[in-house]
């Protein structure tokens, strides 16, 4: 079916992709259900359970397909393009992790909980995993510039748009008129609702421990982003890719 591998790794990148999303909104949709079910701390730890390899296994394939394809281009001599890359790359994760909840629900410590607020991040944006996501596509797909990270990116997107879509609709349904207060002081577009006036930005709600978290674990990849490239070319590319070929 295919004729090289660069279209094949393009394939099984999309079905990791699709795989990865089925488990994480998926998982989302049967929330409600689930924990009427078993509870929700044992739900949220079987959530976790198939979702955090899942995303392992994403990682690992990009990290070792990632110059697979067409070069679109190569812009990694520029100056001043490393660090703006990674300044960049640190904004995202600011917002992807762990912003949003509390890091002790994860692994169910507390009592997982969906609630509503306009405070610290959300201030920003409504969404401010999808806007991470799409920051870090945005930087990864410039620096590489490779026709598999194109598609990666633009399948890791179109998940995030979806859940941009999917998550506002399950809240909808559990806070009804309290969910459509929420978005009227919010905006999913990062600082729309401020330049608007319907929101103000307050400093000290940034200043959290897990964004000092968040912060080292951005210096640690800095550091160590050679090893783990290399890693995943050595292990998880190869083992991976023969067992979805």
């Amino acid at each position: 079916m295919f004729s090289d591998g660069i279209h094949q790794s393009s394939f099984v990148m999309l079905l990791l992709i699709v795989g990865f999303a089925v488990i994480h909104s998926g998982g989302a949709a049967l929330r409600t259900r689930a924990e009427a079910l078993i509870g929700a701390r044992a739900w949220r730890l079987i959530f976790a359970t198939a979702s955090i390899p899942s995303a392992v296994v994403l990682i690992g394939y990009f990290l070792g397909h990632r110059y697979d394809g067409v070069r679109l281009w190569n812009i990694q001599g520029v100056p001043g393009m490393v660090p703006l890359i990674w300044v960049l790359t640190a904004v995202s994760f600011l917002f992807l992790y762990p912003a949003t909840y509390n890091l002790l629900e994860i692994p169910g410590i507390l009592k997982p909980e969906v609630r509503l607020y306009a405070k610290g991040i959300i201030r920003i944006s409504r969404h401010p995993q999808a806007i991470g996501q799409i920051l870090w596509c945005f930087t990864h797909q410039l620096w590489i510039g490779s026709s598999f990270t194109l598609v990666t990116c633009l399948g890791l997107i179109g998940h995030h748009l979806f859940a941009v879509w999917h998550g506002d609709r399950r809240l909808k349904a559990k806070f009804g008129d309290a969910f459509d207060e929420l978005c009227s002081k919010t905006s999913v577009i990062p600082f729309v609702a401020v330049f608007e006036g319907r929101q103000k930005l307050l400093l000290r709600e940034f200043l959290r421990p897990s964004q000092l978290g968040i912060a080292i674990a951005v210096g640690l990849f800095w550091w160590a982003h050679r090893y783990i490239s290399l890693g995943s070319e050595i292990f998880l590319s190869s083992h991976i890719g023969e067992l979805l070929s």
